[in-house]
């Protein structure tokens, strides 16, 4: 149970850490390998790709931090339970998307897959690379409906909902964009 805790807490950091370290490290010795008028073929690919992979699980971590920039002026204008009905709503829309983009995205990644496409400079597969998408939101869709399982509980459990806003907005004031 602790290592499952542990995934759930920790898992996008890890990801985007390590995504950020190959970005740098493979940036960097292309920079200094240049220096020597000896380039790498396959750095920029890498940081590529790197970088999409990145982008897509940090989706999810701006979601499970409720860090995304979004407009607030309705939210200050409601009330507590309206702000939380809201925040239910937008987080519905949002994991709609989700799922569309994964379901959509794991058809093009499928695709690209059974065609045997390679990328030109490390031969990997361009279906592991387009699989970014329906990997990201699927986690991102995983931390939307942990938002709106918060939320629901809040509105209809034993939570109070004036609880749940004062701690969004807590985290929002304690919890800088990382």
């Amino acid at each position: 149970m602790k290592i499952i805790k542990w995934i759930d807490e920790y898992i996008e950091e890890v990801l985007l850490v390590i995504l950020s370290v190959v970005m740098v490290v493979v940036i960097f010795l292309q920079v200094v390998m240049r220096t020597f008028d000896n380039s790498l073929s396959w750095s920029e690919e890498l940081a590529r790709f790197s970088f999409i992979w990145l982008v897509y699980i940090g989706i999810s971590l701006g979601v499970k931090k409720q860090r995304h920039i979004k407009i607030d002026i309705m939210l200050h204008l409601l009330k507590e339970k309206g702000r939380v009905i809201l925040t239910i709503f937008a987080n519905l829309l949002f994991l709609a998307f989700a799922i569309f983009t994964i379901i959509y995205g794991y058809s093009i990644g499928e695709k690209l897959l059974a065609f045997g496409q390679q990328s030109p400079a490390l031969h990997i597969p361009m279906g592991l690379v387009y699989m970014a998408t329906p990997v990201g939101m699927g986690l991102t869709a995983i931390r939307l409906i942990q938002n709106l399982v918060q939320n629901f509980t809040a509105l209809f459990g034993s939570r109070k909902v004036s609880d749940v806003v004062t701690l969004e907005y807590e985290r929002a004031q304690k919890d800088p964009i990382e």
